[in-house]
């Protein structure tokens, strides 16, 4: 017989560096669940990704106070800003222009994200993305 889930837990971790401070501490603990057990399992399924990329994850809280999670890509935001060699968005977008992505970069980052995109191609995909980038000041080259 499958576990009951009495809910679900959203958060988004630096890979390999989950520990059991906020945010990940007090939202495993009012559930109710083993933190160092989640912070261990975390840590060795993000181990072959870059040190430090947000992860989001979807933790499956069960009725025994187990759990299970999910790791879905990076943010589109982190992807664009890496490629645009920049370490955060304009403060005015549309008024400001902090730096430029080619289509090929964003080509790359749909097949990084195609997963958790709601696209049925890759063309799709990348309209998506540079919607996300013009959002954040960055203008998009080759479209």
């Amino acid at each position: 017989m499958a576990k009951k889930i009495t809910g679900y837990i959203k958060l988004q971790i630096p890979a390999g560096q989950a520990n059991p401070s906020p945010p990940v501490g007090p939202a495993l603990g009012q559930a109710g669940l083993n933190i160092m057990e989640f912070c261990k399992a975390f840590n060795a399924h993000t181990q072959s990704m870059e040190q430090g990329m947000p992860v989001p994850v979807t933790i499956s809280v069960y009725q025994d106070r187990t759990f299970s999670f999910e790791c879905k890509s990076p943010p589109a935001s982190y992807f664009i800003k890496k490629a645009a060699r920049k370490s955060k968005g304009a403060k005015l977008p549309g008024q400001e222009v902090i730096g430029k992505v080619t289509m090929d970069q964003l080509r790359e980052i749909a097949e990084l994200k195609k997963a958790d995109l709601n696209a049925n191609d890759v063309d799709a995909a990348c309209k998506i993305l540079a919607g996300t980038a013009r959002s954040m000041g960055v203008t998009v080259e080759g479209q």
